[in-house]
């Protein structure tokens, strides 16, 4: 026995409760075709498509909801106005800054040339189309600028880095997604305390200086849900981004409880922020120009594994105190290092603590709270992952809070983490 396992071995670990907790969210779109066509029939966006044009359609690297589904709605209505539409990958450095890479992470959302019923244009090359007044180099995708138009599609959102009236949404993926690696590392090179002026600024000169005509913006509610898709013209592209993200942020889930010691993230990656773990939901902000929307500041965050759609992508596990050995061996660090050397986010690529196991790296975080009694005292808390916290396990010690919570519904009696024979959670990532 190894000097790490007689330290750990006798860390009891907290008897968890399953709670649900109820968000008051709109409902989803169930029909997103539909919603599609609707938006498709305003004059306003109608108009900008005329029979014979070839459009590229900007589609992103995160987790969107029933993004497979809005692209293919997108691509039938350009083809339907007799548009010539193909699609490019506008997601950075993302997907190893290669070519054939931002087009495997398009696969893994769903999303290929069959699905999508047109031709996908995956380059890393770039045109210039401007400069900001600080020297910096505005960069648009070679294969979107050989379009007569351009249209993106992203879900509108808080940035994990930094907040602002616009944050993460079309005109983030206008600047950096469309960028691809040479203009995202661009944006970036100032670091995120300017990056709030930068996108708008390099937004306003894209849509100046190339055939931009809209984007279509969605917003979801705190089950991860698409509650509104709106098309929003280049002319109203501010103004309406900053309403919707607004609006979004009201509906943003989060951890019900003020007090929370450790929080053990089941299941990081890209799929659920482009930071691995929403900075939001976790309470640990990665820079000090971001606010978390959440209320918990946990003293340790311990993350489990790494979801296998991420690509070996683990940007973003440095915020954790400690992982385990699985998700190690799951990291592709020449995937993870381009997004860590473009957004200048250091710790994004920092290695946590690893354990050989679940088991440990749960008691390496009590061990190391600033608390006498870890088993009595912790307040833990346990969530499948950061996009998907309606249900979630909190220690013992938290029930009389959760009873008082008029929003959480008591799923389960008290009991022990329940463990394989290889001390790794067997309900890893909550049934989700």
């Amino acid at each position: 026995m190894s000097f790490v396992d007689e330290l750990l071995n006798n860390v009891e670990l907290p008897k968890m409760v399953r709670i649900r907790q109820c968000f008051d969210s709109p409902e989803e779109i169930k029909e997103v075709e539909e919603k599609v066509r609707q938006e498709f029939a305003k004059p306003e966006i109608r108009n900008k498509i005329k029979a014979g044009m070839t459009i590229a359609v900007g589609i992103g690297s995160r987790g969107v909801a029933q993004i497979d589904r809005i692209a293919t709605a997108v691509i039938n209505e350009l083809k339907a106005l007799g548009a010539k539409p193909y699609g490019v990958p506008a997601m950075g450095s993302h997907g190893g800054a290669t070519a054939e890479g931002q087009r495997h992470v398009l696969e893994k959302l769903g999303i290929t040339e069959e699905s999508l019923g047109c031709e996908i244009r995956s380059s890393m090359e770039t045109v210039k189309v401007g400069e900001l007044p600080n020297g910096l180099e505005v960069l648009m995708d070679k294969n979107a600028m050989a379009a007569d138009g351009i249209i993106c599609i992203n879900r509108i959102k808080a940035h994990n880095a930094f907040t602002a009236p616009i944050e993460s949404g079309i005109i983030k993926m206008l600047s950096i997604g469309f960028a691809k690696q040479k203009g995202a590392d661009a944006c970036h090179t100032y670091g995120f305390g300017q990056m709030a002026g930068n996108i708008v600024e390099m937004a306003r000169i894209k849509v100046a200086n190339t055939p931009f005509l809209f984007g279509i913006g969605t917003i979801e509610n705190a089950f991860d849900q698409v509650v509104d898709i709106e098309a929003i013209p280049a002319e109203k592209l501010e103004e309406r981004e900053k309403a919707l993200l607004a609006r979004s942020k009201t509906y943003f889930p989060k951890i019900m409880f003020d007090n929370v010691d450790i929080c053990v993230v089941d299941l990081m990656g890209k799929i659920y922020s482009g930071g691995g773990m929403d900075c939001h939901v976790t309470g640990r902000a990665c820079t000090p120009f971001m606010q978390p929307i959440a209320s918990i500041r946990p003293d340790r965050i311990t993350v489990l594994d790494l979801h296998e759609k991420s690509g070996g992508n683990a940007t973003g596990m440095g915020f954790a105190d400690f992982s385990t050995k699985r998700l190690l061996d799951k990291v592709d660090f020449p995937e993870t290092y381009p997004n860590v050397l473009t957004s200048r986010l250091t710790q994004d690529g920092y290695v946590p603590v690893i354990l050989a196991n679940d088991k440990q790296a749960i008691q390496a975080a009590v061990k190391t709270c600033i608390i006498l009694d870890g088993r009595k005292e912790a307040r833990m808390v346990r969530i499948a992952n950061t996009l998907h916290i309606n249900e979630l396990y909190i220690s013992e010690n938290m029930l009389e809070d959760a009873k008082a919570n008029p929003n959480i519904e008591i799923l389960s009696e008290p009991h022990p983490i329940i463990f394989d024979e290889n001390n790794n959670v067997i309900d890893i990532g909550i049934n989700l």
